[in-house]
């Protein structure tokens, strides 16, 4: 009898931390139409593109990837006339609200490429974002490169980027 109130309390734990980890891996926004710009040999940038709507309110931080010396959050706007660039802090995701990332707007930016990014490859990236709470919290992405936005030959752009099991940092 001990052996099986042992047992059974056993799996009892077992499903409540699977359970526990299943909600901590619960993905903090929707990503659809990534993609990042294929680059040449000895071109030191590029750019990765997507739409986020988050469920819950969020700041994307930055991104990660291994292929890049480094990836920030960027501004593409008119001032003056004249389109400038600049590196945000931190980009708001209202919840509910698609909050675009293309080329002439907000974008991630790739520098330092460690390799040109070859097209009808994938580019490992991972988002960070913030949440209300202050918690940093992670979603790794599997996003195509391609030479122009999925879709432009002909249609809108769908779901791309495959979003992996996320993690608190």
């Amino acid at each position: 009898m001990t052996m099986q109130r042992f047992t059974t309390s056993l799996l009892f734990a077992a499903t409540l931390l699977a359970g526990h980890a299943h909600a901590q891996g619960a993905a903090p926004a929707a990503v659809e139409g990534a993609w990042a710009r294929a680059s040449v040999q000895g071109q030191m940038a590029s750019g990765a593109f997507m739409r986020i709507t988050a469920s819950e309110p969020l700041r994307l931080l930055r991104a990660e990837t291994p292929v890049a010396g480094h990836a920030e959050v960027h501004e593409m706007k008119m001032d003056g006339g004249v389109m400038k660039m600049r590196a945000l802090p931190e980009l708001d995701l209202p919840a509910g609200k698609a909050v675009e990332l293309k080329p002439g707007g907000y974008h991630i930016m790739l520098m330092d490429l460690k390799a040109p990014l070859a097209k009808d490859t994938q580019l490992p990236l991972t988002l960070v974002f913030k949440d209300a709470k202050g918690e940093e919290r992670r979603m790794e992405l599997q996003v195509p490169v391609a030479t122009m936005p999925p879709g432009m030959h002909g249609g809108h752009a769908g779901p791309m980027a495959m979003p992996m099991p996320t993690q608190k940092n």
